[in-house]
């Protein structure tokens, strides 16, 4: 049901500013994609689709020696609608996860070759927790004055620890994985 849940995405967008699908695309990788995407693909037939319920309204600007720039907006009943589904519970969802599933099979290939993955995945974690730092930093700098400035940083606060707690979780496979090693079970 990814449709659904983009039609949601994009009008939380367009809830901050009205704002072009490019607009969208540009504002979803720099504020929302460590948690959530969107691909031209998917937001321009969503965005007729929000035409069509009539949730969006779309305006054309004319622009010298450019292309027409057609901005969106939430309608009314469009904010209406993002409101009711905000208030909504969520739906847990499975997460699709190859290093867990590599993991999972560990023991058809040395401990050697899963505590390389471990140890890499760590770094990915790593990299990630210094990543969110620095969002939380410029999304403070840039935004002070912004009534949804709580509410960002309460997503960058989740990514650091998931991270941190990840970064333990890590730890302490290692720990385990040596121990085998050491222990000779080994493939």
């Amino acid at each position: 049901m990814r449709e659904v849940k983009s039609k949601y995405a994009i009008l939380g967008m367009l809830s901050i500013a009205p704002m072009s699908g490019y607009d969208i695309k540009k504002e979803v990788e720099t504020s929302i994609s460590n948690f959530w995407t969107e691909s031209y693909g998917q937001i321009y037939p969503v965005l007729r689709n929000l035409i069509a319920e009539k949730l969006v309204t779309k305006t054309v600007e004319s622009e010298a020696g450019k292309p027409d720039r057609h901005v969106y907006s939430l309608t009314a009943k469009g904010r209406k609608e993002l409101r009711r589904w905000l208030l909504e519970g969520s739906a847990p969802k499975v997460q699709r996860n190859e290093f867990l599933l590599k993991l999972f099979f560990g023991e058809e290939i040395p401990v050697k070759a899963n505590i390389a993955h471990v140890e890499h995945f760590r770094e990915l974690q790593r990299a990630l927790l210094n990543k969110y730092g620095a969002i939380e930093k410029q999304i403070t700098g840039e935004n002070a004055d912004n009534p949804n400035l709580p509410y960002w940083l309460m997503t960058a606060s989740y990514g650091q620890h998931v991270s941190r707690a990840l970064l333990q979780w890590c730890d302490k496979t290692l720990t385990e994985l040596n121990r085998m090693a050491q222990s000779g079970n080994e493939k």
